[in-house]
């Protein structure tokens, strides 16, 4: 089954988006922030990674940067 990383500091669209994937047969895992995706991201391996870009703390474009330079960190 494909699971779908969702990270937004949203609590309703990340329910919302939860919802709608597990309708069509998506398995979701949530975070709010980066620090919290990050420590997921240890421990699970998502197929894909739906990331809001305007969080507090470390956006989500640095995220994804980090994510770039050290998938493993």
């Amino acid at each position: 089954m494909t699971t779908i990383f969702i990270v937004d500091d949203d609590p309703a669209i990340r329910e919302m988006l939860r919802m709608a994937l597990a309708r069509d047969g998506f398995e979701t895992l949530e975070a709010g922030n980066a620090l919290d995706a990050r420590q997921v991201l240890g421990r699970e391996h998502p197929d894909l990674i739906l990331l809001d870009w305007m969080m507090p703390g470390q956006s989500g474009f640095e995220f994804a940067r980090a994510l770039q330079r050290n998938p493993s960190a």
